[in-house]
């Protein structure tokens, strides 16, 4: 939803994070210094308070998404995407949007913990007891949303599902509050830990030592995050599961290693933290090891599945470490107490503010995701080397030769896609920014662009004909054409060829610059006067612009499911297309092909949105190109297009053609005619609307769990 109003860009990614995260350390600071004035003030229980706390935060459900539209008004006057002002204001106005409801969510943990202080007075551990339970259900919370609830409900049902959840919990402490359980009527795990494991606990961190650990892990972690999410698309893809997928992992490990925690702490044999950092050195270089493209390509042979499993599972080490180093950590600062403990989580959840902000703004702009990665482990490898000396002689013998072998290998050993690119003399260009990594390939003809490793346009003629196509069948004379996704810079280039007005959109900074890699004439073409390249979100640029325009052509990085593509597939956004296209004008929708029924959603969305459109197949059949108005399209036979076609259009349409002839060419996409209404499911319900991203969210509807029919024919030129 915050993709919507803000931009597809990772920024907006690492500001929801970190707001969230700031949420949780304002709010966990707060309600540990505030629970025992508050209980005392008003003689009422913790649990109370927790109560209200749910109330608050179910409301989000309702208010967030108000505030983000808001947010998006506010937005339109600050300038393009890349701008400091907008990066500035954005932050500032997502942070207003949930801050609010986050720093609720932070005052959870002491609050509950003074309740269970008033039902045991000697639980000294409900910090760690909690923190399991917490992130159990943060993994159910994840899989089952990304997988299960959008897809069924769409996204505000989900958010009213989820406040039914926090109301839920909130009756379930009122009625706990009516009981009045007196100090000591409720039976509580008591745990009494041996000097000897106190001892061992307190070896590093009773002390400002353990502080630091609390706060860099946390840093390093969430930013490892960020950046995993990045350096693991070309093997995971760019679809939402695939985020969804890392977060459960981290989740999933973290929980594994609170768990092994609290079951050391019943036996009250415990790891102490000079034993654990040596296992998070290692397991943080681990990822960067096996992101080795080569290795996972030849294992993707065998399996896709175990290639993204072993990425994936590549992550869990380093999060079980610290899913028990952390709460062993707090529960010795805070012994129990909400203030102190709630400090000592604010401190950790401090880094994890900061953490994902520097891995986005700051990392992978300058050094890239590998390097990143490497940087981002040197503190648990400063923390070793502190450390090291309260390790037995063997124990550290053997970790040190681990250590050195990993870092080593992590600098030398993993080859990337560029570095897999070189190694085979193919040209490349690299580029970073805040948004993606960038990398322009390839030499004549056979050039490619790789956004964050993944393939997302060649020099095609089907980027070709998305700007001739419309442009010819325009009636009248066209003046003003906007391409929204710029890419390799093909359809701006041949919208140019027709001497309009042409505007191109594009999110990432780095692929407008890589345009004259693939084009020799780009710099011809950047200084013609007609040409103008905006680097904003398409949506949003739409909602900031007064102009109109003949023609708008669209094209959506592959594949059709990737995260953020429904945002230029909806009838939302067809809504705004519509405010901006002059009398007669057209709009240009590009299908690349895949399942059916997306096809078919896609086409549904654009027939309730525009009342005439037309079906042309792509180049050998590949894809669809589709045309709506809201007048009637006008039905040109193929000698008819060749004759409107300007001669330097016909020129740049032929430019890449094996046949010198127009009309033989043209016949290739025009004869014969796809009827729209064949292509269409029945099915009204088969759309993409921005709260239902029909294409985005699949899983159930492939496995044949949800959709009751499931049809496995691809959407192709043939009716």
């Amino acid at each position: 939803m915050a993709f919507a109003t803000f931009g597809i860009i990772a920024p907006v990614l690492s500001v929801v994070i970190s707001v969230f995260m700031l949420g949780l350390c304002v709010g966990a600071w707060a309600g540990g210094k505030s629970i025992k004035w508050l209980t005392t003030k008003t003689r009422s229980s913790a649990i109370v308070f927790y109560m209200s706390s749910e109330l608050v935060i179910g409301m989000s459900a309702f208010a967030v998404p108000l505030l983000f539209g808001a947010s998006g008004k506010m937005l339109l006057a600050a300038g393009e995407m890349d701008s400091f002002g907008y990066l500035v204001l954005s932050a500032a106005l997502l942070a207003f949007s949930i801050l609010p409801w986050c720093m609720c969510m932070g005052t959870t943990y002491p609050f509950m913990m003074a309740y269970v202080r008033e039902q045991d007075r000697q639980n000294n551990e409900s910090f760690s007891f909690l923190y399991v339970a917490n992130v159990l259900g943060a993994m159910i919370g994840t899989l089952a949303t990304a997988f299960v609830l959008v897809e069924v409900f769409g996204f505000s049902q989900t958010l009213g599902i989820a406040a039914a959840g926090n109301f839920s919990i909130a009756l379930i402490c009122g009625c706990l509050a009516r009981r009045g359980h007196k100090p000591g009527d409720v039976a509580a795990e008591q745990i009494t830990l041996s000097p000897s494991v106190i001892e061992r606990i307190q070896d590093t961190s009773g002390s400002s030592l353990g502080r630091w650990i609390l706060f860099s892990t946390g840093f390093a972690s969430m930013a490892m995050e960020v950046v995993w999410a990045r350096a693991f698309t070309p093997v995971l893809k760019t679809q939402v599961y695939s985020f969804a997928l890392i977060v459960f992992a981290y989740l999933a490990a973290t929980f594994c290693g609170s768990l092994l925690y609290r079951r050391g702490v019943r036996k009250n044999s415990l790891f102490n933290a000079a034993q654990l950092i040596p296992i998070a050195v290692i397991a943080a270089f681990l990822p960067v090891i096996v992101n080795d493209l080569p290795f996972l390509r030849a294992v993707a042979k065998l399996s896709s599945y175990l290639s993204s499993g072993l990425l994936i599972l590549s992550i869990a080490p380093l999060c079980a470490a610290l899913g028990y180093l952390t709460p062993s950590l707090i529960d010795q600062d805070g012994k129990g107490e909400p203030t102190r403990t709630a400090n000592a989580y604010a401190l950790n959840v401090l880094g994890c503010i900061l953490g994902p902000l520097f891995a986005s703004y700051v990392l992978l702009p300058w050094v890239g995701e590998r390097y990143a990665l490497i940087f981002l482990g040197l503190p648990f490898l400063a923390f070793y080397l502190i450390t090291s000396n309260a390790l037995s002689l063997g124990y550290r013998s053997l970790t040190a030769s681990l250590v050195v072998v990993a870092f080593v290998w992590s600098l030398v050993g993993p080859n990337d896609l560029g570095a897999c690119l070189t190694r085979i003399g193919c040209p490349i260009e690299v580029r970073r920014d805040y948004a993606a990594s960038v990398i322009a390939a390839g030499s004549n003809r056979n050039k490619q662009l790789f956004v964050n490793g993944i393939g997302v346009t060649e020099l095609t003629p089907e980027t070709k004909f998305m700007a001739h196509l419309p442009l010819a069948f325009h009636s009248g004379k066209p003046e003003s054409a906007l391409i929204i996704c710029f890419g390799m810079g093909t359809s701006f280039r041949s919208a140019l060829s027709w001497n309009v007005d042409t505007t191109a959109v594009e999110l990432v900074p780095s692929v407008k610059e890589s345009f004259g890699f693939f084009h020799s004439d780009a710099p011809v073409l950047e200084t013609n006067p007609k040409g103008h390249i905006v680097v904003d979100d398409g949506r949003r640029y739409l909602k900031r612009t007064s102009k109109m325009f003949d023609v708008i052509v669209t094209d959506p990085p592959p594949p059709v499911e990737a995260a953020g593509s429904s945002l230029l597939y909806s009838e939302e956004f067809y809504a705004l297309v519509k405010q901006h296209l002059k009398p007669n004008g057209i709009i240009q929708v590009w299908f690349p092909g895949g399942e059916t029924k997306t096809g078919q959603a896609i086409l549904r969305s654009l027939q309730e949105s525009f009342p005439y459109t037309q079906c042309f197949r792509g180049i050998k059949r590949h894809g669809v190109h589709i045309l709506a108005s809201m007048q009637p399209l006008r039905n040109l036979t193929t000698e008819q297009v060749a004759s409107v076609m300007p001669p330097a259009a016909a020129r740049d349409l032929l430019e890449w053609s094996d046949s010198p002839n127009l009309v033989g060419y043209l016949n290739e996409v025009l004869e014969p005619p796809i009827s729209t209404q064949v292509l269409l499911n029945s099915d009204p319900s088969i759309r993409v609307t921005d709260d239902q991203p029909y294409n985005e969210y699949f899983f159930l509807r492939r496995c044949r769990i949800f959709s009751p029919s499931s049809q496995t024919r691809r959407l192709s030129s043939n009716p």
